[in-house]
């Protein structure tokens, strides 16, 4: 991996982990396209910790907040709003990594993602703020981020849609969404490194996977500042579009046998 495909791997990765239009399917098309197949399972992980460095950044103040009052109700949220994808990975994780190796699925995930934000844009604007959640609130919103073990499933587009369902004002439901994201993200990142210690790590440079790494921070904080700005203002059908488009054209290969 040279200097630029690291560069193009860390924008994929930063921008497509919060702008709701899947990361995981993004790099999986992005590996394939570089020939780094090879390197998915450790690039992803250093791509992911970027993006969690990110949110470290975004969310410092709060996080700094929660570190004071370990028990504090905020923290009892993202708890319970995480056990549903913990579930997920722990029951299910074998089979989705085989799907994710073959990508032969991941046409139909963009089109079903798109579904969901299309259907997003239906939903009248609630008024509630992240004081007004409940621990019910927290687990159905959860459950819609559990989906994105899909490797093409949207995880933000995913959250922002469960707490819409559950009448969260959209700046709130997106700042909620991200937010949730970092116990999901530290989890993953923990699992994968297991498997890549234990595994073949592949030659990349230090100085390739550090300039991804960084790029995916770097990109990965514009996109969270972006999307929270955006969801409030204007409407999610444009990823809808452009995650149908995607994943037609992924399917229509697939069906020529060129994809």
């Amino acid at each position: 991996m040279d200097w630029l495909q690291a560069i193009i791997l860390g924008i994929i990765q930063g921008l497509t982990e919060f702008i709701p239009i899947s990361s995981t399917g993004h790099l999986y098309l992005g590996r394939k396209l570089f020939g780094l197949e090879e390197a998915g399972l450790f690039l992803d992980t250093m791509l992911h910790i970027g993006t969690l460095i990110a949110l470290l950044v975004f969310y410092k103040d709060i996080l700094m907040t929660l570190l004071k009052k370990p028990f504090s109700r905020l923290t009892a949220l993202l708890v319970v709003g995480t056990i549903p994808a913990v579930i997920a990975g722990v029951l299910f994780s074998d089979f989705f990594d085989e799907i994710s190796k073959t990508g032969v699925t991941i046409g139909w995930e963009f089109l079903l993602t798109g579904i969901f934000l299309w259907f997003a844009d239906s939903i009248k604007n609630g008024a509630k703020k992240l004081d007004d959640l409940s621990l019910f609130d927290s687990f159905f919103i959860g459950s819609f981020q559990a989906f994105a073990i899909f490797p093409a499933i949207s995880r933000s587009g995913m959250t922002i849609v469960g707490a819409l369902i559950r009448k969260m004002d959209k700046e709130a439901a997106a700042y909620f969404s991200f937010l949730l994201s970092i116990p999901a993200i530290c989890g993953g990142v923990i699992f994968q490194l297991k498997d890549v210690l234990t595994g073949d790590v592949p030659q990349i440079s230090f100085v390739s996977m550090l300039v991804a790494t960084l790029t995916s921070a770097f990109f990965g904080y514009l996109a969270v500042r972006f999307m929270i700005s955006f969801v409030k203002r204007k409407s999610l059908k444009i990823f809808a579009v452009y995650v149908w488009g995607l994943g037609t054209l992924i399917i229509f290969l697939q069906l020529l046998g060129i994809f």
